[in-house]
């Protein structure tokens, strides 16, 4: 399976189960791995037969920022089903989202959650 990979997009948004975390918001970091077969659009250099990583962005975008979460699971499950069901060329999808702030005592190189999902 080809894919459209967006690595590193930054978001601020208010997820989190603690009450600071809903009050203050914090930078959330996610990765997108969209799982489409690109032939076509390689072959003709065509947009129509592949997915425009700007619109599923500004779509990934919408979720994160206009919602509000306990779960980073949560969040992860809503982008992967919203663009499986906006963009029907994706075929599979891996969403990672990761917490650079999550509120831990120990010291740590990162915390992220990681869905994959299907048609």
């Amino acid at each position: 399976m080809d894919k459209i990979v967006i690595k590193g997009v930054e978001f601020y948004a208010f997820h989190g189960v603690l009450p600071e975390e809903k009050a203050l918001g914090q930078k959330f970091i996610l990765d997108l791995e969209l799982g489409i077969d690109l032939r076509d659009a390689g072959r003709g250099d065509d947009l129509s037969k592949t997915v425009s990583y700007k619109e599923v962005l500004d779509f990934t975008e919408e979720i994160v920022t206009k919602n509000r979460f306990d779960l980073i699971e949560a969040l992860a499950e809503e982008v992967a089903g919203g663009i499986l069901n906006k963009f029907s060329l994706v075929k599979e999808i891996m969403v990672r989202v990761h917490k650079p702030g999550a509120p831990l005592r120990q010291k740590f190189s990162d915390v992220y959650v990681e869905v994959k999902r299907g048609r």
